[in-house]
């Protein structure tokens, strides 16, 4: 059964010294740089900024209840701590997209400033809190992920149709409406799905972070842009009674680990992203891009089907509205920020 929230804070060692904490932290992850940059990098940054006061105990997803119900594991207080993709709750309310990315997202860079400078993150807070019971913090972020390592060559809308993808979140019903057939699962046995062709193709990472799991040996063609997952952040989730007993201090400095955390990630995905297509290419994989009716197609889908679930779900509707808003702010934003170079040929 799980253990009670005192049972992991160890006692203060004077009366007037500063709390410390063992904390566990359920994942989603078997390894790779999700658990690498971020989970274990999290634990390390708030043992560093504690002073060692505040110790986080990552495990890897399944090891402390269902990877993909993390969430659900720390508010039942089998784990002090989670970092999951929110959007693995979206069977519950389909809101957890918005704050975990969907085909109708703006790009990483904007989603940063929505979170940080405009009010997401109070926002996720404040949702998480209200339909699911949990404290949710900003942790982790990737740039457009890979659309798909498939077994078969993927270009056109015909191409898609049957095609046997694993996936998650909204992307589930809207990869129906262009005609495959998806499922979902646990990262970890994704790979051996893919490998007896129990699925066609799967979307997981971004190019950098698709290189761990080895999904290039087993499907031959590598199919990009990602239009399903145009930014995704990932979140860390709190306990709400371990969160009310740490101090103002504390807060702070699990927000603060949280922030750097996510930023470091951003940083170090995109630099690695550049230089995987070169991994990908001697190893021998064919690298598509997907003809722009694809692209144009999933984006009409997904804001036709936020447009529906607005109708009756209020803080989906305020989320889109907000998210909406920031975008038009941020429409000519690279006319005055991007500056036009002559095009080169890319060896």
């Amino acid at each position: 059964m799980a253990a009670t929230v005192a049972g992991f804070m160890t006692v203060p060692f004077a009366a007037n010294a500063a709390d410390t904490y063992r904390f566990k932290m359920a994942t989603g992850w078997a390894g790779g740089p999700l658990m690498d940059i971020g989970a274990k990098a999290f634990a390390e940054r708030i043992d560093q900024l504690s002073d060692g006061r505040i110790k986080v105990q990552v495990f890897p997803g399944g090891a402390l209840g269902n990877a993909l119900k993390v969430s659900e594991t720390v508010k039942n207080g089998v784990a002090e701590l989670g970092h999951t993709w929110m959007g693995y709750d979206w069977g519950k309310d389909p809101s957890v997209v918005l704050f975990g990315g969907y085909a109708g997202s703006f790009d990483s860079e904007r989603m940063l400033h929505w979170l940080y400078e405009a009010g997401g993150a109070e926002m996720q807070r404040q949702y998480r809190d209200e339909v699911f019971g949990v404290v949710s913090i900003p942790l982790f972020i990737r740039t457009a992920e890979v659309f798909l390592h498939s077994r078969k060559p993927v270009r056109t809308l015909e191409d898609i149709k049957g095609l046997k993808l694993r996936t998650a979140g909204a992307w589930l019903d809207m990869a129906k409406d262009l005609g495959a057939a998806p499922v979902t699962t646990a990262g970890g046995d994704v790979f051996p799905m893919l490998e007896r062709g129990v699925i066609d193709a799967t979307e997981w990472g971004t190019l950098w972070e698709d290189i761990s799991p080895g999904f290039h040996k087993v499907a031959k063609y590598l199919i990009i842009p990602g239009v399903h997952q145009p930014t995704a952040p990932f979140e860390l989730v709190i306990n709400k009674d371990v969160w009310a007993k740490l101090s103002d201090k504390d807060k702070k400095l699990m927000e603060t680990a949280a922030r750097l955390t996510t930023l470091d990630s951003w940083l170090r995905i995109g630099e690695e992203d550049a230089k995987a297509l070169d991994f990908y290419r001697k190893a021998g994989n064919e690298i598509i891009e997907l003809d722009p009716e694809v692209q144009y197609k999933t984006r009409d889908i997904a804001d036709k089907w936020a447009d529906e679930v607005a109708k009756s779900n209020k803080w989906f509707e305020k989320v889109l509205v907000d998210q909406r808003a920031f975008e038009k702010r941020w429409a000519n934003a690279n006319q005055y920020r991007n500056v036009k170079v002559r095009p080169t040929a890319v060896q």
